[in-house]
């Protein structure tokens, strides 16, 4: 993995990279970040920086802005996290971060709480879906570190409950996902709303123009980190894909979890697919729950947080879990649809093969989505692994199987 590093001035210099070799092998003591933290971090068995921790967490602790595209699962919360609680612990001031689904915010929030807490840092919440009575409580207790999605934040900001001008610090995390979910005139409130002397630190998977923009308009001269290229898929994970009629998906589903032992998240294309498809599931007596955006935040969390403790083995999930869940351990992600979006599936397969561990994913692909799994194939610069299922030639596959294939059968690696 490359790690690419350059300073960005003008709209004309974007592009430009100083190019560097992989970090060397090291450890957090050499990035500059306090005994204290480093005991924390030692305690949880986080000892070795991954890329993007090693070279954004130095540039931010001098307190320069950062511009860090890294995939999902690659360490970006820490990569703002430690030197965002560090900072504050010595200077002062308060805290924005910023990012697109209710999921994610509470993941931020549970990997930065030790830290804040030993610094006696105050943490809130702002998500929709939650009592807005019990977050104007919260902003009571006078927390240095707001933790929000752009449409509860403006709610506040409208209701002049929130002030946002004691921000030294923003992040934007996950900013391509928030504009492509069409956040892009809340962002700009938000950016109009903190004030001009700040540090910022804005972490994406990609680097379209409309994040080159809020770079060149709204950051002092910031660093570009970058340790995966635009499209680049998690490299731990080994990917499937099969050719399947649509009517044949389900079946071919429940023939995958029976040959497999543990948890799987499912990824669909549309909120009534996804409970369509969780019925189905219950009535071949898998437990599965559903997560999209028509579920109140109260049953996304019983969903996700049965998932996580195996209540529920599989989780149905819209794009807008894709990158919000944080599953230790999970081992399989199912495509049941390919994403409308061809860089949703890398985020999508980026919940699993997470912390250098192994994953696996399949992708159905229906026989008119072939132009489609090609464009994704582009996109991650490598071919999947694809069979064609007996009934789309009304035989069975003559390509040879790939690796987990028995007898012309998927079957997963056994836990």
């Amino acid at each position: 993995m490359e790690c690419h590093e350059s300073r960005i001035r003008t709209a004309e210099t974007l592009s430009h990279y100083t190019y560097m070799t992989n970090p060397p092998p090291s450890d957090f003591s050499t990035l500059g970040i306090s005994p204290e933290v480093l005991k924390l971090l030692s305690a949880k068995g986080i000892t070795v920086p991954t890329p993007i921790q090693h070279s954004a967490i130095p540039t931010a602790l001098r307190g320069e802005d950062v511009i860090g595209i890294a995939q999902t699962g690659t360490g970006k919360t820490l990569a703002f996290g430690i030197p965002l609680l560090e900072r504050l612990h010595k200077h002062g001031k308060r805290a924005l971060i910023v990012l697109p689904t209710r999921e994610l915010a509470q993941q931020v929030e549970e990997s930065l709480q030790p830290i804040a807490r030993h610094f006696k840092i105050g943490m809130a919440v702002f998500i929709g879906g939650a009592s807005m009575h019990r977050q104007r409580m919260m902003l009571k207790q006078n927390p240095r570190v707001l933790v929000a999605t752009p449409g509860r934040l403006i709610d506040h900001l409208q209701q002049r409950t929130v002030t946002l001008k004691e921000v030294g610090i923003l992040v934007l995390d996950e900013a391509d996902r928030m504009l492509d979910m069409g956040f892009a005139p809340q962002i700009n409130k938000i950016l109009l709303a903190v004030p001009k002397d700040r540090q910022t630190l804005l972490f994406s998977a990609t680097m379209p123009a409309s994040i080159s923009k809020i770079a060149t308009e709204h950051m002092r001269t910031p660093v570009r980190v970058e340790v995966a290229p635009p499209g680049t898929s998690a490299a731990m994970v080994e990917q499937h894909a099969m050719i399947i009629p649509k009517d044949q998906k389900v079946t071919m589903l429940a023939s995958l979890l029976n040959d497999m032992e543990g948890s799987a998240l499912v990824f669909v294309r549309t909120k009534h697919g996804a409970k369509k498809l969780t019925v189905a599931l219950r009535g071949m007596k898998i437990n599965a729950a559903e997560i999209h955006s028509n579920k109140s935040l109260a049953q996304r969390r019983e969903a996700l947080g049965g998932f996580k403790s195996g209540k529920y083995r599989v989780l149905v999930a819209t794009d807008i879990a894709a990158r919000g869940i944080d599953v230790v351990g999970l081992e399989l992600v199912i495509n049941f649809d390919l994403p409308d979006n061809p860089e949703d599936y890398v985020h999508r397969i980026g919940r699993t093969g997470r912390a250098g561990k192994a994953g696996q994913s399949m992708s159905f692909v229906t026989p008119d989505q072939r132009n489609d799994l090609r464009t994704i194939e582009r996109l991650i610069r490598k071919s999947l692994q694809t069979v064609e299922h007996p009934s789309v030639k009304g035989m069975k596959y003559s390509a040879p199987a790939p690796r987990g294939h028995q007898g012309g059968r998927r079957t997963f690696r056994r836990r």
